[in-house]
């Protein structure tokens, strides 16, 4: 049966704030006492949950150089939801849907900060592609901080198609590009929108491009010439929040 570990006091804690019914079990630090993981091991109790001490050396190789803290969660793996979600999701999204496009994010680091920032951003729906994109696993949670567990996450057969059928739904396809004319801070970003990042090095595919209804970019002043693609999906991603806060001002 397949399954994943989540490690991290935080990542655990807001796993069984979150979604107690996938945790299996959890795995603690033996000799360990202490008032964080004392307080994660009572939310384990109230739910029934199974804890099993085990050696720091045995948690250490569990969880391949990771960062435990003391506490592995072993759990039913996360899951990306179906296709057939997303216009329920963009029902329920409001008059302005936040959408944000991952084209082949590839690294789980990325994927994770990507998915917590979302969600601090109030991020309707994060879609990627099924064919090269990371996968939700360990990492993405961990990295994410909770945010997996709560962030819708759609993988699609076919993104070129996925983003035409948000623009029939009155959705603005904003593409970034850092040989784009326009800036972000100049280019209105306060009606329904979906922002498209592009993978890590390589931008946005040809497909993918050519489907945006605009491209833009962020001005960069220092020798460095593009930045990180969770780090510029913050930026964006804010940009778009203290636009909209202004316009409702």
């Amino acid at each position: 049966m397949s399954q994943t570990d989540i490690f991290g006091l935080h990542a655990v804690t807001s796993l069984l704030n979150r979604n107690p019914g996938r945790v299996r079990r959890l795995l603690v630090q033996q000799g360990r006492h202490d008032e964080r993981l004392q307080t994660l091991l009572d939310k384990a109790e109230a739910q029934r949950i199974k804890v099993i001490e085990e050696p720091k050396a045995q948690l250490d190789q569990r969880a391949g150089g990771g960062r435990h803290q003391g506490v592995i969660a072993e759990c039913e793996p996360i899951k990306a939801l179906s296709e057939k979600a997303l216009d329920v999701l963009l029902d329920n999204a409001g008059p302005a849907p936040l959408v944000l496009v991952l084209d082949g994010v590839t690294d789980p680091h990325n994927l994770g900060a990507c998915l917590r920032t979302a969600d601090a951003a109030g991020v309707a729906v994060v879609i990627a592609p099924k064919d090269k994109s990371a996968p939700l696993n360990a990492t993405v949670a961990k990295v994410a901080c909770g945010a997996a567990e709560v962030v819708p996450y759609i993988q699609v057969t076919n993104l070129a198609r996925t983003l035409q059928s948000l623009q029939q739904r009155g959705i603005w396809i904003t593409g970034t590009a850092g040989e784009a004319d326009a800036s972000i801070y100049d280019t209105d970003l306060t009606g329904p929108s979906a922002l498209v990042m592009g993978a890590e090095g390589k931008g946005m595919r040809r497909l993918t491009r050519e489907n945006c209804d605009q491209l833009i970019n962020i001005p960069m002043a220092g020798e460095v010439s593009s930045l990180n693609v969770s780090v510029a999906t913050g930026v964006c991603l804010f940009e778009i929040v203290r636009q909209r806060r202004s316009a409702q001002a």
